[in-house]
């Protein structure tokens, strides 16, 4: 496929933050590849979640969409069903994860502080609570908004830092405030907004989810 031709590593990587903490982020998804229970490998497309990536992943249905942190795929594995079209593209750390995935998907194994993608190769990202993950979320960002085409849509779902407490975390994790993080976004991205996600489509929003929408 022609789109693989613009995929590669970056002659100047740099080094990675913290490299002992990534090792151990990078340990724990690979076990916890088994764990099909708290790590499904599919989801219910009802879920707003799921509704919220498609909705937004549409201007990218016939370019290369890329799940950043995407596990086994399964958000992939829905945007795929939509978009037959689309070239999409399960990136994960854990090749464990990976494993798991679909054929009908691209399987690609890295770091988002370092993705082996070239620049504005891209139509569409997404990254479902996956940036919680990363050591360096400046450089995640910045790697994800790089890889993105002038134009291309990015959607972000993560926990909202103002219900920090509610769910047991590693220690890693991070959770984010709203402006917080639509001021990063903004810093790369043409256009920036954000709302509360519920779980399910039924249910009013109870805080604990946000959804970020950027535009490059």
């Amino acid at each position: 496929m022609d789109w693989l031709k613009r995929i590669k590593r970056s002659k100047d990587a740099r080094i990675q933050a913290n490299p002992e903490l990534a090792t151990e982020i990078r340990r724990s998804f690979e076990a916890a590849a088994s764990d099909e229970a708290h790590f499904p490998s599919v989801i219910d497309e009802r879920i707003q979640h799921v509704r919220v990536v498609i909705e937004h992943m549409r201007t990218a249905s016939t370019g290369v969409i890329l799940d950043v942190g995407s596990g086994k795929g399964r958000f992939a594995a829905v945007v795929k069903r939509h978009y037959p079209q689309a070239h999409v593209v399960a990136f994960d750390l854990a090749g464990a994860m990976l494993a798991s995935a679909p054929a009908s998907l691209s399987r690609v194994c890295g770091s988002m502080l370092e993705i082996p993608f070239a620049s504005s190769s891209v139509s569409g990202a997404l990254a479902i609570e996956s940036l919680e993950h990363a050591v360096d979320i400046d450089r995640a960002l910045d790697e994800i908004c790089r890889v993105l085409k002038p134009g291309g849509h990015l959607v972000i779902i993560d926990k909202n830092a103002e219900h920090w407490g509610r769910l047991q975390t590693p220690h890693w994790e991070k959770w984010f405030h709203r402006a917080d993080l639509e001021d990063r976004l903004r810093k790369r991205c043409s256009s920036v907004s954000s709302r509360l996600i519920s779980y399910w489509d039924d249910v009013e929003p109870d805080g604990l989810f946000l959804g970020w929408f950027a535009v490059k």
